[in-house]
């Protein structure tokens, strides 16, 4: 019994055994459900089976098309746009406890980001027809 406390109290290898034991048996499992579909499923390779699937769609034309940059920056304006919605969350919660300072805080966080999008809009990264 005293064993079993000193050992609970301790940081010792013993401690870990649990996770190290249940680490073991799932990639063993993974391994061996994996080994196993591929000893013991069937091999029929047809032409419409080595053929790429995209949605049930026939191929056409190279995959390899540049795409607009403007797809692009309009996806990282959206992280960072995303990232701004985030971080008004502790504020949300929290803002009583900051009081003025925190107000003025947010006013200034919201206020960089308006300067920024106003800068987008003039700049015209959000219009799709070129």
């Amino acid at each position: 019994m005293n064993f079993l406390l000193l050992a609970a109290e301790q940081n010792t290898p013993f401690n870990y055994l649990p996770i190290a034991l249940q680490l073991l048996i799932a990639v063993g499992f993974v391994g061996i459900m994996m080994g196993a579909t591929h000893l013991l499923g069937p091999k029929r390779r047809t032409k419409d089976k080595l053929i790429n699937f995209e949605s049930g769609i026939p191929s056409v034309g190279n995959a390899r098309q540049p795409m607009s940059v403007k797809y692009f920056l309009v996806a990282i304006l959206f992280v960072l746009f995303d990232v701004e919605v985030i971080f008004f969350y502790p504020y949300a919660v929290n803002f009583r406890e900051l009081g003025q300072e925190g107000f003025l805080a947010v006013l200034m966080f919201v206020g960089f980001f308006l300067c920024g999008f106003i800068y987008i809009l003039k700049k015209g990264a959000l219009k799709w027809e070129d």
